[in-house]
């Protein structure tokens, strides 16, 4: 029996992970019947991280109280397998819990990241696995930090906190730029939050002494490791006041799901996002898929509903380069999730397995 692998990143604003694979998975067993296909849900950090380790690894979600990224109260949920939490940032602290005119850099916080970190270290996890993907936030991790000492060492500093001193930390990111410059979280990402040019010279003048008061007080650093400008700088008050390893969350869900192993007798693998072009080569998902593949002579297919940069993306080497969306159709209507499924089922059934 032959074996094929499905493991498609969600089509943001359309379709999960798991519904992308559903549909793929319909299209290969509507040709091949005798197929095993392995559904393998998956994400760089990002929306759905916290479903992906569910899914592979089990555990329980928890639902807290938290501070949205204007101090609103909300639930958010995080997992917790054993001593394990899997944190996604964006259950508290993500732009997806914001109107477009609520979204300001300037004032969001991820003081309810913080909180969730809290909670799980409070019920005795001592490894905190957190995705760092779609934030509302550009405040370096301040908010964060605030939430930590006010329920760790209340009236006192960062210094004074003792409850981390056996907890691992671990940022999953697809993001390798710096805190601050032209590269840095400001920069690059905050625009699309909703900083004006104004905004992003303040917000990373902002992150520059914070920095540099971070440097002195520590001794050492963090400002310019890769990762540190990931989540509006969130990243970087990890990996400064938590000592975090930086990893990217393709390898991280990967490697928890045994994707080596599954790879050892498989035909084919299958994978996508919602819009493949050259940056699909700068550690996203599909990318750390190929990688591995690549090692054990497997072929990679890849899917999305926006394809750029074709021949460059076959020169990297998937074996096919395909749009599930035929010529002309409008964006309205190749968002809508069910067009989305059975366009991803009509490309895998005449085009991937022709």
């Amino acid at each position: 029996m032959k074996k094929i692998i499905v493991a498609i990143d969600s089509f943001k604003g359309c379709l999960t992970s798991t519904e992308a694979n559903q549909a793929a998975a319909e299209g290969v067993l509507s040709r091949m019947l005798d197929t095993q296909v392995v559904q393998i849900p998956v994400s760089d950090g990002g929306e759905g991280f916290m479903a992906a380790f569910q899914q592979a690894l089990g555990g329980d979600l928890v639902e807290i109280p938290v501070r949205d990224p204007l101090m609103r109260r909300i639930t958010a949920r995080y997992l917790i397998n054993g001593t394990t939490a899997v944190i996604e940032m964006a259950q508290a602290s993500g732009l997806t819990l914001l109107s477009e005119e609520e979204r300001n850099p300037m004032r969001t916080t991820s003081y309810g990241t913080g909180q969730l970190v809290v909670d799980a270290v409070r019920r005795g996890c001592n490894q905190v696995i957190v995705g760092l993907g779609g934030s509302a936030t550009s405040d370096c991790g301040i908010g964060m930090i605030r939430a930590i000492i006010d329920s760790f060492a209340d009236g006192g500093t960062w210094d004074d906190i003792r409850a981390l001193d056996d907890v691992h930390f671990t940022i999953a990111t697809d993001v390798t730029n710096p805190l601050c410059g032209e590269n840095g979280a400001a920069h690059v990402f905050a625009p699309q939050k909703g900083a004006t040019l104004e905004m992003v010279l303040e917000l990373d003048t902002r992150a520059k002494r914070f920095a540099e008061f971070s440097a002195r007080h520590f001794g050492f650093d963090c400002q310019n490791t890769p990762g540190a400008g990931a989540a509006g700088g969130l990243g970087y008050a990890f990996l400064q006041y938590t000592h975090a390893a930086c990893r990217s969350g393709v390898d991280l869900l990967l490697e928890a799901v045994g994707f080596d192993e599954l790879l050892k007798d498989a035909f084919l693998v299958i994978t996508g996002e919602g819009s493949a072009d050259r940056q699909t080569l700068m550690g996203k998902l599909p990318f750390g898929i190929l990688q591995r593949a690549k090692l054990q002579n497997v072929p990679v297919a890849l899917i999305a509903g926006r394809i750029a940069d074709r021949q460059v993306l076959l020169d990297a080497g998937f074996s096919q380069v395909v749009c599930i969306n035929p010529p002309g159709l409008p964006i309205e209507e190749a968002m809508k999730p069910e067009t989305a499924k059975v366009n991803i089922r009509q490309t895998i059934l005449h085009v991937v397995l022709k």
